[in-house]
């Protein structure tokens, strides 16, 4: 049995697909297909049930799987050891963040800075996007961490450290006729367009989540994909918009809410599988300079 088969058996299960699994392994899908077969021979037990539409794991797949990975995460923390006593850890991190490092209160560039300058032999590939798109891409082992927004129920398999939270507010151009009020209700919104960010977003998540709690109902028309757009929808006056304090920049207003206001919670999430030296080291220095702590999911 070698790594090499551990690991295109675990790429497969990740991916429930030959096709994308021969993609990430850079090969050919019969090379896949044909690891496969040598390892489930070597095993005597058929590991993937194979059928015109689709791939499953098979009760057996089931079970080995934690523990190739198990294998696979000592392998790697095997080699890191061995790199930090010839002088240094080498490799790529990569990390998923979120559009605005205001959302996540700390300066992701600044920390990736001070993780290189401890590891000059290490290199960060950063990922923006989603945090349901980053929570998946964590458990398909695309990611090593991830800035996300997401609740427990959300982040199924993933550990999450609080690194930041707020409650949010309504956002209104200056001049609405809701800027002057000292608070608004959820309810009190139907009727008001909404400007908001995509869905994969974890700040959507929340948001929507308190209109259900709320029993509220809202109109969402413009869904931005960066912070910037949706501050300037605003501020013209195209709709209205939730978010941390923050985002009442000039042109813009802040209005708290009352009941079933939504909180931010951000989280740097990691796996809840075995982590390698270098994902500790870099979490290591995230929480020295935002306090987080851990939440199993």
């Amino acid at each position: 049995m070698e790594l090499r088969q551990l690991a295109v058996f675990v790429t497969v299960a990740e991916e429930m697909s030959i096709t994308k699994a021969a993609r990430r392994h850079h090969v050919v899908q019969s090379a896949v297909s044909a690891t496969l077969r040598t390892l489930e021979r070597q095993l005597g037990v058929e590991l993937v049930a194979r059928t015109t539409h689709k791939v499953e794991l098979t009760e057996a797949g089931q079970v080995f799987l934690p523990e190739a990975r198990r294998v696979l995460a000592a392998a790697d923390e095997a080699q890191h050891v061995i790199q930090q006593l010839r002088g240094g850890l080498r490799g790529t991190l990569r990390l998923g963040t979120m559009q605005s490092d205001s959302l996540i209160g700390v300066s992701v560039p600044g920390l990736i800075s001070r993780f290189i300058a401890a590891h000059p032999d290490m290199s960060v590939d950063v990922r923006y996007g989603g945090s349901v798109e980053h929570a998946e891409a964590l458990r398909r082992s695309r990611l090593d961490l991830a800035y996300v927004a997401l609740p427990p129920a959300e982040a199924r398999g993933l550990t999450l450290r609080t690194v930041h939270a707020e409650t949010m507010g309504l956002v209104v151009p200056d001049g609405h006729h809701l800027a002057g009020r000292e608070r608004v209700e959820l309810a009190e919104l139907a009727d008001e367009p909404f400007v908001d960010s995509e869905p994969a977003w974890g700040i959507r998540v929340a948001i929507d989540r308190a209109f259900i709690k709320a029993e509220a109902t809202r109109t969402v028309r413009y869904e931005m994909t960066d912070i910037r757009g949706l501050v300037d929808f605003v501020r013209h006056g195209l709709g209205v918009a939730i978010g941390p304090p923050a985002m009442a920049r000039p042109g813009l207003t802040f209005v708290p809410i009352g009941e079933h206001a939504p909180r931010i919670v951000i989280s740097l999430a990691t796996t809840d599988r075995e982590l390698s030296t270098p994902i500790r080291e870099f979490l290591q220095l995230a929480d020295s300079h935002s306090g987080s702590r851990s939440t199993p999911a």
